[in-house]
Order: structure tokens, then sequence, then C-alpha cells
């Protein structure tokens, strides 16, 4: 009996181990809990209009300290460029740090600059243009995808200097906060309120 009792034992061991591990490695690839202890820096140039050819923002991204972080907005202002609306971040789900900013071309088009962004790395983060108040604590935290909001696709690193091109079509009147959104659990992990300049 006792033998018999031996040789059973690996029929309900295994599969109860192989499904522990697979539910482990769901877990892992939704939470990818790994990413919080990885910081991904990415400072662009602000950008330029060289030509008449040329009207997309510039995409550049160096990994050397950008100067340009700490300027004012009126050293910003340039005949190719103008700000029309800015805000600085405040915390939700996790510790977010930093300024946005609405800036208009000279060839008309626009983008979201984010400025000495600080925030905290993440699965599934995207950058949103929203109707929704911004909101201090817990209440903010996920009120973005309850209005109005244009996403603006992924975060390019949760640290830096980042430029996101709006399309030339899209109606942005309404869209007065800027999150810093995690699609995989709904959540804003930080927010600006854009306030015309």
């Amino acid at each position: 009996m006792k033998n018999r009792s031996r040789w059973k034992r690996p029929i309900f061991i295994v599969p109860a181990a192989v499904t522990s591990v697979a539910l482990l490695a769901v877990a892992m690839a939704a939470f990818q809990p790994w990413k919080l202890f990885i910081d991904v820096t990415v400072n662009e140039d602000l950008p330029t209009i060289a030509s008449s050819e040329s009207a997309e923002p510039s995409a550049e991204v160096n990994v050397e300290p950008n100067a340009e972080a700490t300027t004012t907005v009126a050293e910003q202002a340039t005949p190719e460029r103008v700000v029309t609306a800015e805000g600085t971040f405040i915390s939700h789900e996790h510790s977010t740090e930093g300024e946005a900013r609405i800036i208009t071309l000279a060839d008309g088009s626009r983008i979201l600059r984010l400025v000495d962004l600080d925030t905290d790395n993440g699965p599934d983060l995207k950058v949103w243009l929203a109707a929704a108040p911004v909101l201090e604590g817990s209440d903010g935290w996920s009120v973005f995808d309850d209005a109005k909001y244009l996403d603006l696709g992924a975060l390019k690193g949760n640290k830096g200097n980042q430029n996101y091109p709006i399309p030339a079509d899209a109606d942005i009147s309404e869209l007065t906060s800027v999150s810093i959104w995690c699609d995989r659990f709904n959540v804003s992990f930080g927010a600006a309120e854009l306030t015309p300049v």
C-alpha cells in the first residue's frame, strides 16, 4: 500500500507544479514588476522647422542631459515655436514630477512636450490628453478614461524631456489635462492640468 501511494503522488504534484508555474508566468507578464527597477531616460531636443519640406517634429533621441530642461517658458518662445498651454504634474498611483507644455510650431503643427519628467516605469504606459479634471489623491487615479481623451502613444521613457506630436486634425480645445496612463490597469501614474499661456 505504501508503494502505491508513493507512485500516485507525482500524478498530483506535477500538474500542480506546472499550473503554478503557468500562473506565475501570466502574473509576471501582466504586472511586469521588474520595470519598477528599470529607468528609461529619453531626452529629445525641442523641434525646429529646418525647411518647408520637414513638418514633422524632430524625434532624435540623445542620452546626454538636455540643457533646455531648466529654461523658462519665455526663453522657449521663438518665431519657430510658441507655448500655448502648460501645467505641472501631480502624483497619482506613482510619484510623478515634471511639466507638460503644448507647443505650436511655425508651420502650425503642435506637440505635447514633457519637461523634466520623473515617474516610475510600468507596463503599457501611455500619454493621454484628456478632458477629465486633475484631482488630487486617489480620487484622480481613474477618471481619465471616463471622459474624452486623445492617446498620443506609448510613453517613450519614464524620465527626461520628450515630444509627442498632436495629430493635425485633432480638436484639443476641450482636452485640458495630460495623464501618464497605465492602460494595463486603467490608472493614472500622474497628471497635469493644462492652463493657457
